[in-house]
């Protein structure tokens, strides 16, 4: 069982930068894949970044590439995502989730992640 706690959201201005944070309670965190998933009033809830569980590997959406950074500390149980250069398209709920994949290193689809925390909202004004 994995609890996921978000924080750092807020209201920032076009180009301004964010760092968001999970915390996990759970001594078996580092079993687990993490990833970040957002979603805007009206649309479906999108991937935006992936971490396996040794932080090893990741994978970033399309319209993130370049801008935001997932890391891990797996001996603190945090995870987090350095968002850059932020865009009024980048205002969302934000979610992080968790999921043991077993063989493979992470899953980019909502539906593999066993575990979910409350959101933290991230508005960017133009």
């Amino acid at each position: 069982q994995v609890q996921l706690v978000e924080s750092g959201g807020g209201l920032v201005q076009a180009g301004d930068s964010l760092r968001l944070s999970c915390a996990a309670s759970g001594r078996t965190f580092s079993s687990y894949a993490v990833g970040w998933f957002r979603q805007a009033p009206g649309k479906k809830r999108e991937l935006v970044t992936v971490i396996s569980r040794a932080g090893l590997s990741t994978y970033y959406a399309d319209p993130v590439k370049g801008r935001f950074t997932i890391s891990r500390e797996n001996a603190k149980n945090m995870v987090y995502l350095q968002m850059n250069s932020l865009k009024p398209e980048d205002t969302a709920a934000y979610y992080c989730a968790a999921g043991d994949f077993n063989s493979r290193l992470y899953s980019v689809r909502d539906t593999d992640y066993d575990y979910w925390g409350q959101g933290t909202q991230v508005t960017v004004s133009s």
